[in-house]
């Protein structure tokens, strides 16, 4: 089959032996290698992991097709006592909105269905070089080029509805920064390591958007347990941190920043 028609539906029904062989074709396409197949259940779902390597950095396979992205507000309900650590972060000042729900309405993006290609995108993200606008260029270069936020919140999410990559929870007895036993750094379904750091700001070709983490504003700013750990979250867009990383304030910081270059089949 053409890697044009791979959608994340056909590929969660493939056996190893076809999975094995679109990888093959994948790294045949980029001039790479294959590195990792692998198969597991994820979230109730069975999905393949396969990496390739290119010119020393390795890639992800991302199925794309027709998926749904953003969280669900009015399906999803808070636990209690997430509702009572978002209460308690309200009373030091912090939050928008007089309940979670409002607050998750101003950060996430909206419950949507989008059509996305079919890519292989960098397991782990580098930090920038140049400043934002011009670093497109240098990756077009390498033939590489920054995901949209579509991309990334699909290859974050992998097909799941959750709040977060892992589930809906979080440990609410610490934060995410420190934490080596936490969810969040366990790979993803497609094998990402990504969502994993609250110090760090993914930058994509939006400039409304940054993901996988606000720079550490969240932790140094004493937020509280659940928003120290809502930058993590699959559909999170940072608004307010991607106004200061493209405003005149952060345009000089590029270097704290990086992106996750994807590679078009």
């Amino acid at each position: 089959m053409s890697l044009a028609d791979l959608t994340l539906d056909l590929w969660r029904t493939f056996d190893e032996v076809t999975v094995r062989r679109i990888a093959q074709k994948a790294a045949d396409h980029v001039g790479g290698r294959v590195s990792l197949v692998e198969s597991a259940g994820h979230g109730g779902a069975r999905l393949h992991r396969v990496r390739i390597e290119r010119d020393g950095q390795e890639f992800a396979l991302i199925p794309g097709g027709r998926v749904s992205l953003g969280l669900d507000l009015d399906a999803w309900r808070p636990t209690a006592q997430q509702a009572a650590d978002y209460a308690g972060s309200l009373e030091q000042g912090y939050g928008h909105g007089p309940d979670l729900q409002a607050h998750l309405a101003r950060i996430l993006s909206a419950r949507r269905t989008v059509h996305l290609d079919t890519i292989l995108m960098a397991v782990e993200d580098e930090n920038l070089t140049e400043p934002p606008a011009e670093m497109p260029a240098a990756l077009l270069a390498r033939g590489l080029r920054m995901p949209s936020s579509d991309e990334w919140e699909h290859a974050c999410g992998a097909g799941s509805d959750t709040l977060f990559r892992w589930g809906d929870d979080c440990p609410l007895d610490r934060i995410p920064y420190g934490d080596d036993a936490g969810p969040h750094n366990e790979p993803n379904a497609f094998g990402l390591h990504i969502a994993y750091d609250t110090y760090r700001t993914e930058l994509t070709s939006d400039v409304t958007a940054v993901h996988g983490g606000d720079g550490g504003e969240s932790v140094c700013g004493g937020y509280g347990h659940l928003l120290a750990w809502l930058p993590l979250a699959t559909a999170n867009r940072n608004p307010g941190m991607a106004e200061f990383v493209y405003g005149p304030d952060g345009e000089d910081m590029y270097e704290d920043y990086s992106t996750r270059p994807v590679l078009t089949l």
